[in-house]
C-alpha cells in the first residue's frame, strides 16, 4: 500500500485540475469494478457488486484533489503571480519548489531578499500577494511561452520513508484515503459498495454533494487525512491528533457531527481487533461529510482518518502503521454493515 501512496502522491491534482490523478486511479480500479464513471463535477465513481445486494449501496469516499495554487498574472519581468487553491498557510511556502501547468515548468516561490527588509518587516509574515514564482524567464514574453494565466501550480516534493515507520510527501491528504479505497475495491466485498474519489474537497466539499445526490446512500464512510499537531510547539488538547497512535474516528469537526451509532460501531470494531484509535482533542478541519450528511434527505456518516503532521504543505508526514490500520478498520466496517446495516429510516 505504501508504494501505491507514493505513486499517487507524485501525480498532480489541485482542486478542479483532477484529470491526471483521476486517470491514474481509474487505471487501478477499472478491472475490479462493475461500473466506473466520471460525473459532471469530476468525481470518479466506481460501483462494486458484493455478495449481498443492497437497495442503497454503502458509499465510501476519499478526495483525490490536493491543495495548490493557480497562476493569476505574469508580470513585465516574467515573474509569476499566484493565488492559493485550498487552505494553505502562507508561512510555509516561501522558498518552496513548484511545478506549473501541464508541462510541469519548474519554479521557486520567492520574496524580497532578507537583507533588504526592515526590522519591522522581518517580524511580519508576508501576504501571498507579495510573493512570486521565479521560473527563470528573461522577460514576460518568454514566461508566457512557458506558462499561462489559469495554470495549476503544485508543490514539487519527493516521497521519503524515514524514522520509525514514517512517510513524507505532498498530498498525503488525501492520497492516503485514495490508496485505501483502491486496496478495498480490489477485494471481494460482502455488500454492494459505491466508491467515490471526490473532486474539489479542498475548496468546499463541492464534489461530494453531487455524488451523494446521485448515489442516494443511507450510510457513508469517509477515509481522510486529518490534522496532527503532536509537535514541540503545541501542548495538551491543542495537539488535535497524534501521528502513530492509530486512526482517528470522527466525532465532530468544523463541518460535521458524525453519526453516533456508526462511531460506536467503529470503536467496537477497533477494540475487538486491537486496532489503536483516537479522536480529535481539538475541533479542527473538515471532510466531505459536511456535504454528504445533508444531501437528499440526509445520510448517516462515519469517518476514519490518518493523522498528518504539517498538513497542506509540501512536506506532510504520516505513520505507515496508521495507514495500514485505516484499511483494516475500513474493511471490518464494510463487513459489519453487510451483516447488520442498522441504517435509520429515511
Amino acid at each position: 500500500m505504501i508504494e501505491l501512496i507514493k505513486e499517487l502522491c507524485a501525480v498532480p491534482g489541485v482542486s478542479s485540475f483532477e484529470d491526471e490523478i483521476r486517470a491514474r486511479i481509474e487505471r487501478e480500479i477499472r478491472p475490479h469494478a462493475s461500473d466506473v464513471r466520471t460525473d459532471a463535477v469530476g468525481n470518479l465513481i466506481a460501483f462494486k457488486r458484493g455478495a449481498k445486494r443492497a437497495d442503497h449501496p454503502l458509499m465510501i469516499t476519499a478526495h483525490m484533489d490536493e491543495v495548490g495554487f493557480i497562476v493569476k498574472k505574469i508580470d513585465d519581468k516574467g515573474f509569476v503571480r499566484f493565488a492559493p487553491v485550498g487552505g494553505i498557510d502562507r508561512r510555509t511556502v516561501i522558498g518552496k519548489k513548484v511545478l506549473i501547468g501541464k508541462h510541469r515548468i519548474p519554479g521557486a516561490i520567492g520574496l524580497r531578499a532578507y537583507h533588504l527588509v526592515s526590522a519591522k518587516e522581518e517580524k511580519i509574515v508576508p501576504d501571498i500577494a507579495d510573493m512570486y514564482i521565479d521560473i527563470g524567464a528573461a522577460d514576460q514574453k518568454q514566461a508566457r511561452s512557458l506558462v499561462s494565466v489559469g495554470d495549476e501550480i503544485v508543490f514539487d516534493s519527493d516521497f521519503v520513508e524515514f524514522g520509525d515507520g514514517m512517510i513524507k510527501a505532498k498530498a498525503l491528504d488525501d492520497r492516503i484515503g485514495c490508496a485505501a479505497m483502491i486496496h478495498l475495491i480490489q477485494k471481494e466485498l460482502p455488500i454492494d459498495c459505491a466508491f467515490v474519489f471526490t473532486a474539489q474537497e479542498e475548496t468546499g466539499a463541492r464534489g461530494a454533494f453531487g455524488a451523494t445526490f446521485s448515489i442516494r446512500p443511507r450510510i457513508a464512510l469517509v477515509l481522510e487525512g486529518t490534522t496532527a499537531a503532536d509537535v514541540p510547539s503545541v501542548k495538551g488538547h491543542r495537539r488535535v491528533t497524534c501521528a502513530g497512535e492509530g486512526p482517528v474516528l470522527g466525532v465532530m469537526d468544523r463541518g460535521a457531527i458524525y453519526d453516533r451509532d456508526l462511531f460506536e460501531r467503529l470503536r467496537h470494531l477497533a477494540d475487538s481487533r486491537n486496532i489503536p484509535w483516537q479522536t480529535k482533542r481539538f475541533i479542527a478541519g473538515g471532510t466531505d461529510a459536511q456535504a454528504i450528511q445533508t444531501t437528499a434527505g440526509g445520510v448517516q456518516v462515519a469517518a476514519i482518518s490518518v493523522p498528518v503532521r504539517y498538513i497542506h504543505t509540501s512536506s506532510s508526514v504520516a505513520s505507515i502503521r496508521d495507514c495500514h490500520h485505516m484499511v483494516e478498520l475500513a474493511e471490518a466496517f464494510i463487513h459489519s454493515v453487510a451483516e447488520d446495516p442498522g441504517a435509520k429510516s429515511e
